[in-house]
């Protein structure tokens, strides 16, 4: 990544938009703490993030990423308790507190009737969402995504991007479906070559111009009849 400067308001939903190896999760991963930048700093509520020990940066930074170990002999249930692990001790036992918050996240993403199976049984597309209520039992103030709906369905696809985008928290996700990014983000983010080539509403960054010089495709810009959202038709 090169100079990339971006602030996000509280409970903004932003979209990293960019082809492959545009810089994306290179991006994502300096703000949950997996690649140092060789400069300039990473602030969540005003704190830098690399001056603050991994404890506080796991309460107030919640993350899903593309390719978590699955092969683990861990039940549903387990997998999102573990997210309470940031606002407990050592072997401290869960509290009525914890229970209720992992009951609420097993309920949103509709996860009850899994809550026994192990989680390397699942599904890819069960999986993200085991990991998105594992991110959410942090109960975060921020929540990174890296390709959040990879391996889903598009009636999951719908379901996932419209709950996140209704949590009123910062959002950060990094998406390559451009029709679904323009109708849940508040913002968008083109990536190109590491740089950040364009960012502002979705009509101002998804262009036919930005589209053909970063994506190298011709596409016809219309409005969703249902939503009123940006759509993207490629030529």
């Amino acid at each position: 990544m090169h100079e990339v400067s971006l602030e996000i308001a509280r409970g903004e939903m932003i979209g990293l938009l960019g082809p492959n190896g545009a810089g994306k999760s290179s991006l994502l991963r300096t703000i949950y703490r997996t690649n140092r930048p060789s400069e300039g700093r990473v602030l969540v509520n005003g704190e830098d993030v690399w001056r603050q020990p991994a404890s506080w940066v796991a309460r107030h930074v919640g993350a899903v990423l593309q390719d978590m170990p699955g092969d683990f002999p861990l039940t549903v249930y387990d997998v999102v308790a573990m997210g309470r692990s940031a606002h407990k001790r050592l072997l401290e036992v869960d509290t009525d507190h914890d229970r209720a918050l992992i009951r609420a996240a097993l309920d949103l993403l509709q996860l009850q009737p899994f809550r026994d199976r192990l989680f390397r049984s699942l599904s890819g597309g069960e999986r993200q969402r085991v990991l998105v209520a594992r991110a959410l039992v942090q109960q975060p103030a921020v929540l990174v995504l890296d390709e959040p709906t990879n391996h889903l369905d598009i009636h999951h696809q719908i379901n996932l991007l419209r709950f996140v985008r209704n949590l009123g928290i910062t959002v950060i996700a990094a998406l390559h479906d451009l029709n679904l990014a323009a109708m849940f983000c508040d913002r968008l983010c083109l990536l190109h070559n590491g740089h950040m080539h364009a960012c502002g509403a979705p009509e101002e960054v998804l262009t036919e111009a930005n589209l053909a010089e970063v994506f190298r495709v011709e596409a016809t810009l219309t409005r969703n009849p249902r939503t009123d959202s940006l759509w993207i038709m490629p030529a």
